[in-house]
């Protein structure tokens, strides 16, 4: 069977897609890397593993990864729900989805 057919289905890529693809795969697994990490920093706070000062920079440090996806996200034109793949009769990847923050940069500033 020749694959140069009339009836021979054509993938057509386009390098903007291409790179968009690659940027969502990539970002999912960054994104569940990143919630995973939150999990079990908010597991180690709830028992108490940690002094106030770790607490303190564990909250800074997971919303500056969160801004930091945000902006990656914006930059490659995909939402949070886009990275989050359905797996069937297992849910979604990533749970429940938040809607998208701005980043700060973005926010309106108040004088």
């Amino acid at each position: 069977m020749s694959s140069t057919g009339d009836g021979a289905a054509r993938l057509a890529v386009e390098p903007e897609s291409v790179e968009r693809g690659l940027a969502t795969l990539v970002l999912t697994v960054v994104e569940l890397l990143r919630q995973l990490m939150e999990r079990q920093a908010l597991r180690r706070v709830d028992e108490g593993e940690l002094s106030a000062e770790q607490v303190e920079r564990l909250g800074l440090t997971l919303m500056t990864l969160e801004e930091h996806m945000v902006r990656l996200c914006d930059h490659f034109g995909v939402t949070l729900a886009d990275l989050n793949l359905d797996l069937g009769p297992l849910g979604p990847l990533l749970g429940p989805v938040d809607p998208p923050r701005p980043a700060a940069d973005s926010a309106p500033r108040r004088h």
